[in-house]
């Protein structure tokens, strides 16, 4: 069986990927063992004195270490999952405004004197340029140095908060704004028929923009979001430039006692890539939920009968 793109491989050729699969797998195996395996095991990096505090429950630092990972663990996703609320809903108005904007940018506002059709004219301009300068600046700078100036800047106009918060509001602002590009991005590239429909019907361009565009960009950009779902988990571990006990900062506390840096971090790397893994497993789970319901509400109702073979039906059923 094949297609017009693609062959279904023979006997023979099956057999030729499978030697080579088989070769290339052993030559990574081979290569990992000896640039990896024996030049840390050389220098005693698989010893019991550095792996146990953190897998033998028998040592006396196992119930501190795990205690002060379970510290930076919950930090970790007490900071992601307010910055992603915060970042969701920040970025779904940025993209609902940006859009409006665009919109309005062509009207005229003819049924207002003059004066007013150009103050009104001259606000949304303003408002639009104001709206593409942040996303401009914010996207462009570096999350630790938007971190950074959130967590000195705001002291100095008198506004102390915990060190949690200014990480939450440097990941929002940074986040906040890619979220609003995907999906505004996501609200232009629908078929313009769909934005035409909607206004012939009688809907506003604002109830155009929330009941008919936004529903969909968020079903479409569903995978890009959480890409950048996962890259504000990732992203806490920035904390440290503030001082914020997260994961990897706990993990640098543990290395300062122990000086174990590669068993730290490969534990604390082996939880970020579950955390990360069950995160898009669940996204996943979600596009097919949504796939399922678009497919069930495609299907057409099954046609009810007429009115008169239903009363011929119940007829000839009593009279049975």
């Amino acid at each position: 069986m094949s297609s017009v793109l693609y062959d279904v491989p023979g006997p023979r050729q099956r057999r030729l990927t499978l030697i080579l699969s088989v070769a290339a797998t052993i030559l990574v195996l081979t290569g990992a063992y000896y640039l990896i395996y024996l030049p840390l095991d050389e220098k005693g990096q698989f010893s019991m004195e550095l792996w146990g505090p953190l897998v033998d429950p028998s040592n006396e630092n196992f119930v501190l270490v795990w205690e002060r990972i379970w510290v930076g663990i919950k930090n970790t996703l007490a900071a992601a999952a307010l910055a992603i609320v915060a970042s969701l809903i920040i970025g779904t108005l940025l993209a609902v405004l940006r859009l409006q904007l665009k919109s309005l940018a062509g009207n005229r506002y003819a049924g207002l004197s003059a004066p007013v059709a150009y103050l009104l004219r001259g606000l949304g301009s303003g408002l639009a340029v104001l709206t593409r300068v942040c996303v401009e600046v914010f996207r462009g700078l570096p999350v630790v140095i938007t971190i950074f100036f959130v967590a000195r800047g705001l002291p100095e106009f008198g506004i102390t908060l915990e060190t949690l918060w200014y990480l939450v509001i440097g990941l929002t602002i940074y986040n906040g704004v890619v979220i609003a590009e995907i999906l505004r991005s996501g609200m232009e590239g629908l078929p313009f028929g769909q934005r035409e429909a909607a206004l012939a019907i009688g809907l506003s361009p604002f109830q155009t923009t929330t009941l008919i565009l936004l529903p969909q960009s968020f079903r479409i950009m569903l995978p890009a979001l959480i890409s950048q779902l996962v890259v504000v988990l990732k992203d806490t571990s920035l904390g440290f430039i503030i001082s914020y006990e997260e994961t990897l900062n706990i993990g640098k506390q543990i290395i300062g006692v122990l000086s174990n840096p590669i068993q730290v971090y490969f534990v604390i790397a082996v939880l970020f890539i579950l955390v990360n893994y069950s995160l898009s497993k669940l996204a996943q789970y979600v596009e097919r939920r949504l796939s399922r319901g678009r497919k069930t509400a495609g299907l057409a109702a099954p046609t009810p009968p007429p009115a008169a073979l239903t009363a011929q039906a119940e007829g000839g059923a009593a009279a049975t």
